[in-house]
């Protein structure tokens, strides 16, 4: 029992201190309801976690390794919301970027490995539901939105070996990089080694298993490119039947 009390806390924090610090901070402050408790954390989550102005907390939102999470001006933490922060990296979310509820984003580095952490950019969103593994690394840019229950793994077991169960064959962890200004719709999910450009955009239900072009749309599983954003429209296309519905009206928003 000494054993799995001891694994317990190396797994939640730097130290037995720091676990029982910021075990004591958010007892008594992360379930305090409205508008109050949001203001409450604001000051006492300074105790225990990076801020570089003011930011939002929401109740019911789960630390670990508080010490390795820093949150930009701005940042916003819905109810829920699950930070595991493992060094070397830790998390980051950049200035005036939102996290959904129950989000969930896990570094859980427990092998050592070197480029384990998750940042977030400026600006960007973290739709509900999502789950973000970043052993490998994780690096998402600026204004990208991320459409619920999308899936980052920057983590994969080794099973080449029939002879071996795959727990005894290692893991890769080789990380995914998010450039600027992409959008990834509802359901997708990118695998470990995978880089998507600037602009580009998945579709819903993807399976990204291979690099994504900048401005470049792909679907599918896996996925494969579909369009490509900066060139001409195809004006011999035929016309839309009268029968379809008009393209949708656009709304700009401010914010995510």
């Amino acid at each position: 029992m000494l054993n799995l009390g001891r694994t317990y806390v190396q797994r939640q924090a730097s130290s037995p201190a720091r676990y029982l610090w910021e075990a004591l901070i958010t007892t008594l402050c992360g379930r305090v309801p409205t508008l109050g408790g949001i203001g409450l954390r604001a000051l006492a989550y300074r105790l225990i976690l990076t801020m570089d102005g003011p930011a939002a907390i929401e109740s019911g939102v789960r630390l670990r390794f508080a010490d390795r999470i820093r949150l930009g001006r701005g940042a916003y933490l819905d109810e829920g919301v699950y930070l595991h922060a493992c060094p070397p990296g830790g998390i980051s979310i950049g200035a005036g970027s939102y996290v959904m509820h129950h989000a969930v984003l896990h570094v859980y580095n427990f092998r050592d490995l070197p480029r384990a952490g998750i940042h977030v950019g400026a600006d960007s969103l973290i739709g509900e539901f999502c789950v973000l593994r970043g052993q490998g690394g994780i690096v998402i840019g600026d204004r990208v939105y991320l459409a619920t229950m999308v899936q980052l793994l920057a983590v994969n077991h080794v099973f080449d070996d029939p002879d071996r169960p795959f727990t005894a064959q290692g893991i890769t962890a080789e990380g995914i990089v998010i450039e600027d200004d992409v959008w990834i719709g509802a359901g997708a999910v990118v695998t470990d080694g995978v880089r998507i450009g600037r602009g580009a955009v998945v579709a819903a239900g993807a399976v990204v298993t291979a690099d994504v072009a900048a401005h470049s749309v792909v679907g599918g599983v896996p996925a494969r490119p579909l369009r490509d954003l900066r060139a001409a429209p195809d004006t011999a296309a035929p016309a839309r039947p009268a029968s379809l519905r008009p393209a949708p009206t656009v709304y700009h928003l401010e914010g995510p």
